[in-house]
């Protein structure tokens, strides 16, 4: 099976108002599925964008403004459950501060064109945890279950370590969807590097969506480093370094790629080396660590918590 999956290489952009903010919305989504796209991925806090129609005040204060967010997330999910209807096709949306009954946490959206689901990013960054009050996940990992496949969510930071990665594969993903946002190559490169070994240690196809460009305006989001990149693991027909696709990094726009769903089982099965059924034999769960499944129809697994 082959799927045709579009990384958002994404500038954080200042609206005037929320129909601006609908209008340029469809217009990168009509425009990756002009171009035959079928899942589309948006980067990591892209949502932060709809501050700019607070004032200034507001959008100086970093708690205040997600306090303020939230009148618009039935408007934002509305809008790109709509959009995935009228499409027809699977959206990874911009992640959203969401806040909860006892903490806020950094959620991904996934639509289809008629249900939607979500994942919450887990490793929290110091600025995230520190200054911005963002919480970690309740240790739930989904497995989205649509007609382009089975894939994961690897959240920016939560790409970085090797536990997510591995539940996700051993339940069945095909591919795993990693938004991201970061001020720094060296913020990038982190995520990039944690997307290739991924995609080595499980034999899968990772695909890293980032923010671009400089939004002053918002101290959350304000100034942003990365460029898009599909990865595979560097065996079989694959090629010698496993980078499938790679755009240059601050260009704005859609890194579009067709990957073949069946290459997986193929390497994992006949690869020069077999990281992943090596990897399911090794009991890499530590503490209190749960993974959840959610289908898509959403499918859900349970993923591994940790404590301090």
């Amino acid at each position: 099976m082959e799927v045709k999956i579009a990384l958002a290489q994404y500038p954080i952009t200042f609206h005037q108002s929320l129909e601006d903010w609908k209008n340029h919305t469809e217009h990168w989504i009509a425009d990756a599925c002009s171009q035959g796209a079928q899942v589309l991925t948006f980067p990591e806090y892209g949502s932060m964008e709809l501050t700019s129609l607070f004032s200034e005040d507001v959008r100086n204060d970093l708690k205040l403004q997600i306090d303020e967010l939230q009148k618009f997330l039935p408007e934002f999910i509305q809008t790109f459950q709509s959009l995935a209807q009228k499409y027809n096709c699977v959206i990874v949306a911009p992640s959203f501060p969401v806040m909860l009954a006892d903490k806020t946490v950094n959620r991904c959206f996934v639509f289809t064109e008629n249900a939607y689901s979500f994942q919450d990013k887990h490793f929290m960054t110091r600025f995230e945890d520190e200054s911005w009050g963002i919480s970690r996940s309740d240790g739930t990992l989904c497995l989205f279950d649509t007609r382009f496949g089975k894939f994961g969510i690897q959240i920016c930071f939560d790409i970085e370590f090797p536990i997510g990665g591995h539940l996700l594969a051993e339940a069945g993903a095909e591919f795993i969807l990693v938004p991201s946002c970061t001020e720094t190559l060296k913020g990038a490169t982190r995520v990039h590097i944690g997307a290739r070994a991924r995609a080595m240690e499980q034999q899968i196809y990772t695909g890293v969506a980032q923010t671009i460009d400089q939004a002053l305006w918002s101290p959350a989001v304000d100034i942003n480093y990365g460029y898009t990149a599909f990865y595979s693991s560097p065996d079989g027909d694959f090629n010698d370094e496993g980078i499938l696709a790679k755009e240059d990094a601050q260009k704005a726009g859609w890194l579009i790629e067709t990957v073949d769903l069946s290459k997986n089982k193929e390497l994992r099965e006949n690869g020069q080396v077999l990281n992943f059924k090596h990897s399911q034999k090794q009991e890499i769960r530590e503490g209190n660590c749960m993974v959840k499944l959610v289908l898509m129809k959403p499918i859900p697994i349970k993923l591994p918590i940790y404590t301090d």
